[in-house]
């Protein structure tokens, strides 16, 4: 029996303070210093742990933000002195999309590579834009046996890239036929390319580094040459189309590559297939006005074997007034695929606003194979996601100056979170198979329908958001 899927990883501290989101003021002047303080109660420690950070504290605006916001002590204590503010440094993280909540927990997987659990219940939004208004069904959540990371039963996550036969296909001796080359991943995750708002070139190799480490794919500019030649199955090209070619002998150690989409994407093809006829080739095609007809129009074609659709770093659609949302683009060309009867022959990878864990399941219910992420490793090396970040312009994460192991232990305790996440997905939905929850909408719960067949016959169909 295969060894099971398993991420080696490692506690990884910040390099600087928390940035937490809640403090305590403490009015002193009308204590009266109760034996039985409530902070001394905290369920959490937290009053020492500011003691300890104050006596160490170095920098003058690095102030203690690490409460938990239960409110326990605010509420109990006699004299009204205490009270929770909300750090400003925390509202200034990230934007619309990737809000601070959002890259708190990232921080928090990267150190500790475990589930996000405080123990104080969920505090996000019960309905909101993107994936917010698609729930998960977890009504299997009660057999043990299938307990995510915990039970008995194996749930596999690994998944296939490349293209797959409609049918068994049979020679003379009833030997299988020769199939297409598959290229199969431990769970479905792919690391993207970098955006070119969030580019550094110090961060290739430990990209490289966290992708052998994990077992995955990454994905690199055809310019990029890893540091070692076994990491070359953990690394996929892009060739862009002015970019230049990838030197024979490197391309026949990998197993993917990625091609922009472009009127000639048959001809590049065959041109990669003689090189390496065992490579799996992927068309990278961004989610523009036409961008779905135009990945619908590719899966007909018999050389394509691969997708990629990519939206931009929120999830929208490119280049429109009113853009859609990601899921919404790949609920739309999975389900023309399976009208076109095609569907099981194609693997599609979708990118774009996959910004936590259960993001990656959710774009695999609406029927997408595996998904592609960037920022949120870029996040795991306390990056703030500044709106105004460009090439060149200071760091306050100061990323340029991060250290390798450092870097490396984060980007690999955040993919494991991720995978121990699925895991528990899967269980709670009773799907033993990554493979298997593809296109399983009935695993799924959407805002926009329950709303409609709730209240539509009532007041009409929503005209907008």
């Amino acid at each position: 029996m295969p060894e099971k899927y398993h991420i080696k990883t490692r506690p990884v501290p910040p390099r600087g303070p928390r940035i937490g989101k809640h403090g305590v003021v403490d009015w002193r002047e009308d204590c009266a210093r109760c034996h039985n303080c409530v902070k001394k109660a905290c369920v959490y420690d937290r009053y020492r742990q500011e003691v300890d950070y104050i006596r160490g504290l170095t920098e003058v605006s690095a102030l203690f933000f690490d409460c938990m916001g239960c409110f326990s002590c605010v509420q109990d204590c006699t004299k009204g002195l205490l009270r929770l503010s909300i750090n400003p440094e925390y509202e200034k993280l990230g934007n619309r999309y990737w809000k601070p909540d959002i890259i708190k927990t990232t921080w928090l997987q990267a150190e500790t590579a475990k589930i996000p659990v405080s123990g104080a219940g969920y505090r996000g939004p019960f309905s909101g834009p993107g994936f917010d208004s698609m729930w998960t069904d977890m009504s299997e959540i009660v057999r043990p046996t299938r307990d995510g990371i915990h039970g008995r039963e194996y749930i596999s996550t690994s998944v296939d890239i490349g293209r797959k036969l409609p049918f068994l296909s049979l020679n003379g001796n009833q030997s299988p036929a020769s199939q297409p080359p598959l290229v199969s991943i431990p769970m479905p995750l792919i690391i993207d390319l970098s955006s070119p708002a969030h580019t550094l070139p110090k961060l290739d190799p430990i990209i490289e580094k966290a992708a052998a480490n994990t077992g995955i794919i990454a994905l690199m500019d055809s310019r990029y040459r890893p540091a070692k030649s076994e990491h070359l199955e953990n690394i996929a090209f892009y060739l862009g189309p002015d970019s230049p070619p990838v030197p024979d002998e490197l391309m026949r150690k990998t197993r993917l590559v990625e091609i922009a989409d472009g009127p000639s994407v048959a001809a590049r093809i065959k041109a990669l297939k003689q090189v390496h006829p065992e490579i799996v080739v992927a068309i990278r095609v961004e989610l523009t006005a036409a961008g779905v007809g135009r990945a619908i129009e590719l899966a007909g074609l018999p050389d394509v074997e691969t997708i990629h659709v990519v939206a931009d770093a929120n999830g929208d659609e490119l280049t429109t007034q009113q853009p859609r949302f990601l899921k919404d683009m790949i609920r739309q060309i999975h389900t023309a695929l399976i009208e076109k009867g095609g569907r099981d022959e194609i693997t599609l990878m979708a990118g774009g606003g996959i910004a936590l864990p259960e993001h990656m399941a959710k774009a695999i219910i609406c029927g997408a194979d595996l998904v592609t992420i960037n920022l949120p490793l870029l996040i795991a090396l306390e990056c703030h996601l500044c709106e105004s970040c460009r090439p060149g312009t200071p760091c306050p994460a100061k990323l340029e100056n991060v250290d390798f192991n450092f870097a490396v232990g984060r980007m690999t305790n955040l993919i494991a979170a991720w995978h121990d996440q699925l895991i528990e997905l899967m269980g709670a939905m009773g799907m033993r198979e990554a493979r298997r929850l593809r296109g399983d909408v009935g695993r799924a719960m959407f805002f926009e329908q329950l709303e409609e067949e709730t209240f539509g016959k009532l007041y009409g169909t929503r005209t907008s958001r």
